[in-house]
């Protein structure tokens, strides 16, 4: 196999690393730089779990390799609550709506939900819900899942 220097910058960390040029990066993020908030379910995209903020950008980390994202900046479920511990706005309302079961699925919806709520372009209603088709919760989790983001694109400053 061949093997191939990356460098990224994880939750304001940087990381190097030598990785097989067939390693995903949900693989690199969860097995080899111990962020264990990257849940890989499918393997194949569908479910979610392992999404991540690659440069601003909601990604599906099963789907994208280790050497693909050299020299990103990549953000985990760890990396969004602030270094006190206070919980980024989309971590707050999903606590508060009690939108999660089993928790599986929780970090890649966060994450979704905190890439498209996050800069000067938030996301409306209707674009929040359409996302969460992206995401299989076999909890059943929706309706508090729904209620959170209903709130994050009602409420200002989230």
């Amino acid at each position: 196999m061949s093997e191939h220097r990356v460098n990224l910058t994880i939750n304001g960390r940087r990381h190097a690393a030598t990785v097989e040029a067939r390693m995903s990066l949900g693989d690199y993020l969860r097995d080899e730089a111990g962020y264990t908030g990257v849940h890989l379910g499918c393997e194949h995209g569908v479910c979610g779990a392992c999404t991540v903020i690659v440069d601003d950008r909601a990604v599906r980390s099963c789907l994208i390799l280790a050497v693909q994202a050299d020299g990103a900046e990549v953000t985990t479920a760890e990396g969004l609550a602030d270094s006190d511990g206070t919980l980024h706005p989309v971590q707050q309302v999903m606590r508060e709506e009690h939108a999660l079961q089993c928790g599986f699925c929780t970090p890649g919806i966060v994450m979704t939900l905190a890439a498209l709520t996050g800069g000067q372009d938030k996301a409306d209603e209707a674009t929040l819900m359409n996302s969460l088709s992206g995401h299989i919760c076999r909890c059943t989790g929706y309706q508090g899942i729904r209620r959170a983001a209903r709130r994050l694109a009602a409420e200002p400053g989230t």
